[in-house]
């Protein structure tokens, strides 16, 4: 098991059992054409539904976006999105608030393949470092972002070249979070 898949299952299980503990659940919006794997109970009237991480027996597979994209991508955002199912999970950093990016189901998993290939399309078009993205902060504008060159994180502002790292690598960025109220 990678260091990201240990680091980011602890920081799931801390946050579920820290919940669970306050009477709290998760909500995400339902996809109405396909249940997730992580989702339980009853559909709400404005479509959320509670959730908890579910962890896969083994990772997703991304052979297909790396043979499309004639790259590899780095290990620690293979082990991020493909370890687990879940909604976005609300995180603090000391630069700000957070949503870490999961998969929803297989479908959500074909969706964030073809993100990911626009997202290193356009950094090509522009000449840029290659970053995939792993996280969405309060500002439209503004992700957070794994250089694959490096695996280093970053704060990215959409369509520029990344500048801020906020750390070497994914599981010492996850180490310094906490799971949002």
């Amino acid at each position: 098991m990678s260091e990201v898949t240990q680091v980011f299952t602890l920081l799931l299980q801390n946050a579920r059992t820290t919940a669970e503990s306050a009477g709290n659940s998760w909500f995400s919006y339902a996809d109405p054409e396909l249940a997730s794997p992580c989702q339980y109970g009853d559909v709400s009237g404005d479509q959320q539904v509670r959730w908890w991480p579910v962890m896969r027996s083994e990772c997703q597979d991304f052979s297909n976006l790396e043979h499309g994209l004639e790259f590899s991508l780095h290990p620690d955002l293979q082990a991020f999105y493909g370890h687990c199912y879940g909604g976005g999970l609300k995180v603090q950093h000391q630069r700000g608030n957070a949503e870490l990016l999961m998969v929803w189901h297989q479908e959500d998993f074909s969706r964030l393949q073809q993100n990911i290939i626009a997202h290193i399309l356009m950094k090509r078009r522009l000449k840029q470092r290659e970053t995939v993205f792993f996280a969405v902060t309060d500002d439209d504008d503004i992700m957070l972002s794994i250089l694959n060159e490096t695996g280093a994180v970053y704060l990215e502002h959409a369509g520029c070249e990344v500048k801020e790292q906020l750390a070497g690598s994914l599981a010492e960025f996850l180490q310094q979070l906490t799971v949002a109220e």
